[in-house]
């Protein structure tokens, strides 16, 4: 038990991460010019430790190490210790990462760094047990020996980190004389067949991530390559992680990850991310095969979000921990006896055989409520009852346990709203409102972009985070890139084109921001942004897709919306920019070549001109219907309404005072039309 009531400089700090470490006996400074500078006046090194506050294994060294008083005895006699939520600081974050990666071949958080006073790394690496064990070396012993070194042999000091500023300078690259084709997609669909599990779905092995970008990319190329195999890469990852564990199968959405390979046992912890981009995933597959459950999954997901991630303002905090009472997953665990208790015998019965509960368990005694060996057909002919009925009685026992679930200690809220995020989470509402015609949703989104503009601007800049009345950090690439999405899907619900001329503007400042005018791409630390020891420019997609691969994907859609032509020869600029880190590894970076397949493939630009009648409406909504990325839409009533942001199609008239439509394909328009049908043939043909 931690028994330390002094408070160190973390104390007034609004990240809920710094704030668990704030009565840590460690003497802990947040990132900042107080800490360097008395790095260098004590000439001692600095120990930075990145995390986040729903990371399980974060709380076990902190529990371990930093509430530990011999610990913290070391780490204010020998160094400057510096604690940085990851959430807020990506870009900190990023750069450490990589030096992680490099020096220890492996990341993850928390991240251990030692440093100079001058930020350059001398040593990393992830988890530290307070004493060696599990093959890791003890956070006591290295500690010692790297004060050591670093008093005793400042010449090392000095060759490891010369090193580290030249590996870092070289891994920023020149642009190539080649440009990425659709073959960088076939070769990334090709090595995405090579790592799926064909028996439960999902991609490489235990650990296993949701990794929403490949199905994402997975359904445009279905769409442009007709390959049937794509398609069914999707299918089997969507359903088979809807029927696992990692589904919250009381109180719906997704955990971060499996542990296992029938993705079963998750990591509890619920991030905000994962729940926006497996909802567009979602829907996205509900608008090809228009199979009912990817839209129940999808609806659960927003049912989810609403209740347990939606502050009272309408914006969405940032993640659910894994752990309650300190023990993971024990929120969301049940003893087989507990089920027969709330339930009854009959219905107790019927849920336990749908969901594997047994008197075993199958997480430490406990159990993880999941489909993986049932069918509801089984399951109901067993028990003589319609699927139908089956499923009335599921949802009745679903909706006792989670009355009664919520009688428990609720896990820790890490109620922090992040620009990118939200906007994540706003275009998966707009796009789910688009397509299942629910304006509850287009509602929430509305509100939740209303926070965004009133929240999280300081003047005329955008920050990063908002927490308990402080906005603070300006915009990273990721926020730009995810809020000009969030407004583009906005755009496309209503198609208010107040929303996308927002979008344009935030693209517009993004590139004077970020923008790489030597080597194109962009970096993702701007001229806003504090600059670290080294600017990062990333395309490989992580947790979430890199913010190169969003704005890539942001600019061939602003630029067939708008007309404006530099914004694809900046896209044509970027495969060249990441040539050879696609090529390298495509499957890393398939956000990315969702880009490239919308440039190689044939587009179409529409325009419906006319007042809102019963034609137009039905023609926007069998549009709506239909997966169709490659078609960019532009509707307004009179053509003068597009002067301003789309000027080539200002000079559009109607024909005979009627709804009308035009379609452009390959730089060369057809001749308007009047007739519905003839005008959705026309969109949708190949």
């Amino acid at each position: 038990m931690q028994e330390n009531t002094n408070p160190n400089y973390l104390i007034n700090e609004k990240s809920p991460y710094l704030l668990q470490h704030a009565y840590n006996p460690v003497n802990w400074y947040p990132w900042g010019d107080e800490a360097f500078e008395k790095a260098k006046q004590e000439n001692k090194p600095i120990f930075l430790s990145i995390g986040y506050s729903t990371c399980h294994w974060c709380h076990v060294m902190a529990h371990e190490s930093f509430e530990d008083e011999e610990v913290a005895q070391i780490l204010n006699e020998h160094y400057i210790s510096i604690k940085v939520d990851r959430e807020e600081r990506p870009d900190v974050d990023s750069i450490y990462m990589k030096v992680c990666q490099m020096m220890a071949g492996h990341g993850g958080w928390p991240l251990t760094i030692f440093m100079t006073p001058e930020k350059v790394p001398f040593y990393a690496g992830t988890y530290f047990p307070k004493e060696s064990k599990y093959g890791r070396p003890g956070l006591l012993e290295a500690l010692e020996q790297l004060h050591i070194k670093y008093t005793s042999d400042p010449e090392h000091i000095s060759e490891v980190t010369e090193s580290v500023k030249q590996a870092l300078d070289s891994s920023t690259r020149a642009k190539s004389e080649h440009r990425l084709t659709k073959e960088a997609a076939d070769q990334a669909y090709q090595q995405l067949g090579r790592g799926f599990d064909f028996n439960y779905g999902g991609f490489f092995e235990a650990p296993k991530f949701p990794q929403p970008q490949n199905l994402l990319f997975l359904l445009r190329y279905y769409h442009f390559t007709g390959k049937t195999a794509a398609l069914k890469m999707v299918e089997s990852s969507l359903q088979n992680m809807a029927a696992g564990g990692i589904w919250d199968h009381i109180g719906f959405g997704f955990a971060r990850y499996s542990t296992d390979e029938k993705w079963l046992v998750p990591h509890f912890e619920k991030m905000l991310y994962d729940n926006a981009l497996l909802l567009i995933a979602y829907t996205e597959c509900y608008q090809v095969t228009k199979k009912p459950f990817y839209r129940k999954i999808a609806e659960q997901i927003i049912d989810f979000v609403k209740r347990e991630m939606m502050s009272t303002e309408g914006a969405f905090y940032s993640a659910i921990d894994a752990d309650s009472e300190g023990v993971e997953g024990k929120y969301y665990v049940w003893d087989d006896e507990e089920i027969f208790d709330i339930l009854g015998e009959d219905l107790g019965d019927i849920y336990t055989t749908a969901y594997g509960i047994t008197p075993y368990g199958n997480f430490e005694g406990k159990n993880i409520p999941n489909l993986i060996r049932s069918s509801l057909q089984s399951v109901a002919e067993e028990y003589d009852i319609t699927v139908e009925a089956l499923e009335t009685q599921l949802e009745e026992a679903r909706q006792k346990l989670l009355q009664e679930r919520e009688k428990r200690v609720y896990p820790h809220v890490d109620d922090k709203i992040l620009t990118s995020w939200n906007a994540m989470m706003i275009a998966g509402l707009a796009k789910a409102s688009r397509v299942f015609q629910n304006n509850q949703y287009l509602d929430m989104a509305k509100t939740a972009i209303s926070f965004v503009e009133k929240k999280l601007y300081e003047g005329d800049k955008l920050m990063a985070r908002y927490r308990d009345g402080e906005t603070k950090y300006h915009a990273y690439l990721d926020d730009y890139a995810y809020l000009v999405w969030a407004y583009l899907e906005l755009y496309q619900v209503d198609f208010n084109l107040e929303y996308l001329s927002k979008g344009k503007h935030q693209l517009d400042v993004m590139i004077d921001l970020f923008w790489d005018k030597q080597d194109g791409g962009f970096f993702f630390s701007g001229k806003n942004n504090e600059q670290l020891i080294s600017n990062d420019k990333e395309i490989y997609d992580g947790a979430t897709p890199s913010g190169n691969s969003v704005a890539a994907l942001m600019l061939v859609q602003m630029g067939s919306l708008t007309g404006e032509t530099s914004y694809l020869d900046r896209v044509a600029e970027m495969s060249s920019t990441f040539y050879e880190d696609i090529t390298r590894q495509p499957s890393a970076g398939v956000f990315f070549l969702q880009s490239v397949l919308l440039t190689e493939n044939p587009s179409k630009e529409v325009v419906v001109l006319g007042e809102s009648d019963s034609s137009r409406a039905k023609l926007l909504q069998l549009l709506h219907d239909r997966f169709i990325p490659e078609i960019a839409l532009l509707v307004a009533n009179e053509p003068e309404q597009f002067r301003n942001i789309a000027p080539f199609a200002a000079e559009y008239k109607t024909l005979n005072g009627q709804t009308t439509v035009y379609v452009c394909e390959n730089f060369a328009c057809q001749q308007p039309t009047n007739n519905m049908d003839i005008a959705l043939d026309s969109i949708t043909t190949k």
